[in-house]
């Protein structure tokens, strides 16, 4: 009996760690596919990845809807010449994927703090649906501007 438990119990972590990894490389993915959208500014693939009910702590210090956030790419208040985002930690519970994380960007044009690197604490929140992960919120506090 001892023996079998000894095989199994292996396997089992083996067998787990193995699925959270898989997930872990799927959000990660779909972070960064976010992340290459919004400095894009690419709606389309934004629509997908979001949730029609998402929220995000915007730029400007204020709650903004998907609609709020699309007003904002589209008049030029999301313009960056650099963005980088560095996820430092992934963590699921049932069917929410957390990501934490740090960003740095050079906003352009008439968004805040245009021509001076922004350096931010990130967390963004995913759900998944029957299809696919959405990403429901985003919060990002400034660090530093320089």
């Amino acid at each position: 009996m001892k023996r079998i438990i000894f095989t199994l119990v292996p396997l089992f972590i083996f067998f787990c760690t193995h699925a959270q990894s898989a997930a872990e490389i799927e959000i990660r993915k779909l972070d960064s596919a976010q992340k290459e959208a919004y400095f894009k500014k690419d709606t389309l693939t934004l629509f997908k990845l979001f949730s029609p009910n998402v929220i995000v702590h915007g730029p400007s210090n204020k709650i903004e809807t998907l609609e709020d956030l699309l007003v904002r790419i589209r008049s030029g208040g999301s313009n960056r010449e650099y963005y980088d985002r560095i996820i430092e930690k992934v963590t699921f519970a049932d069917n929410i994927a957390i990501v934490m994380g740090n960003e740095t960007t050079k906003p352009t044009g008439i968004a805040a703090n245009a021509g001076k690197t922004v350096k931010r604490r990130f967390t963004n929140i995913w759900m998944k649906n029957k299809e696919s992960w959405q990403l429901i919120a985003r919060q990002s506090t400034i660090i530093s501007v320089e």
